[in-house]
């Protein structure tokens, strides 16, 4: 009777454990699921078709310029994909044109620590190519070693910046041409506190820090957007500037070469807390495609969503002063 009793019990507390095991599962489940879909942030449900039009994305061959780019031909786009590596480039193209079908999809080299090079690229563009719908602004590089560029600037502020200011002034003539056209300048929620150091921006003045050049990079991003848009208010060209969300791509490569130790520690919590580069690429995708953004021409989006900006990226005058050391910077009239 005892042993009998005693097997009853244990059967029991078994069925119970196994219900209790059960619950916890199913709510840590729905619980990851809700988690996961709020990191993933807004999605682009616009299913605007792009057939007959010209999109230009630079940084295309990976991240999220390669999902903004697969996304772009899966709307019908012809897709010049800027990349600065053409092997990476040619690869990632064919990847897209296979699973989209689009033949459309071409790669020209583009290298923005080149000024010399963005020049070239754009010279061959408007030779071969008759139109210019959209052109989105996606590559950069983030917290990596001081270098400097051929044409001695600061790597971060030169890639993010200088080298998009100089591409979009030179086919804005096709842009307009092109019209409705939109610019879609990648910026980052790293603007805030970021500030442009017009006297050192190559911070040769002062010590470097990786953390402080890119906030003025992204801010000059958002900045250089939001000038842009005032110059070509009713011309048909608008621009979009945004903020794509922590995502798991090559962008933190220097930062996990100069921390490893942190990095493998943070490796796995960062798969489930960072946005996977198509999550990421759905604020580009609608500020590119969504229609009845024209009256939103200058603001800044994040999560698919208007955002205000911070208080130093709405400061307009200094967009204006931006805008005017750039184009002495890189040569333009």
């Amino acid at each position: 009777i005892i042993l009998a009793t005693a097997d009853k019990m244990w059967k029991e507390l078994k069925k119970n454990q196994l219900v209790k095991y059960g619950a916890v599962t199913t709510v840590s489940t729905i619980s990851y699921v809700l988690l996961r879909k709020w990191i993933a942030g807004g999605i682009c449900h616009s299913r605007a078709k792009l057939h007959g039009r010209t999109v230009v994305i630079t940084g295309a061959n990976t991240g999220i310029g390669k999902e903004t780019a697969w996304d772009m031909a899966m709307r019908g786009a012809r897709v010049i994909m800027a990349c600065r590596d053409l092997t990476r480039g040619e690869a990632a193209a064919t990847e897209i044109r296979s699973s989209t079908g689009n033949t459309n999809v071409v790669v020209q080299q583009l290298n923005l620590a080149s000024l010399g090079s963005v020049r070239q690229f754009a010279r061959e563009f408007i030779a071969t190519e008759t139109r210019l719908d959209i052109l989105i602004n996606n590559a950069g590089i983030m917290l990596c070693p001081k270098s400097f560029t051929v044409d001695g600037f600061e790597s971060q502020f030169a890639v993010n910046h200088l080298g998009h200011f100089l591409l979009t002034n030179l086919l804005l003539d096709m842009l307009k041409a092109s019209t409705p056209s939109r610019v879609v300048t990648v910026s980052s929620i790293a603007h805030q506190g970021g500030k442009i150091h017009y006297d050192d921006l190559n911070f040769d003045k002062k010590g470097y820090n990786s953390v402080i050049a890119y906030k003025q990079s992204k801010l000059a991003n958002l900045l250089f957007s939001r000038e842009l848009a005032r110059r070509t208010k009713g011309t048909g060209v608008t621009s979009y500037s945004l903020h794509p969300g922590v995502i798991r791509t090559e962008l933190w490569r220097h930062s996990q070469s100069k921390y490893p130790m942190l990095s493998s520690m943070l490796s796995a919590p960062a798969w489930l807390l960072m946005k996977t580069p198509r999550e990421g690429a759905q604020t580009t995708i609608y500020c590119a495609v969504t229609e009845g953004l024209e009256e939103k021409s200058g603001y800044y989006f994040s999560d698919c969503q208007v955002k205000e900006p911070a208080l130093e990226g709405r400061d307009d005058l200094a967009a204006l002063r931006l805008w005017g050391v750039s184009a002495g910077l890189v040569g333009l009239n």
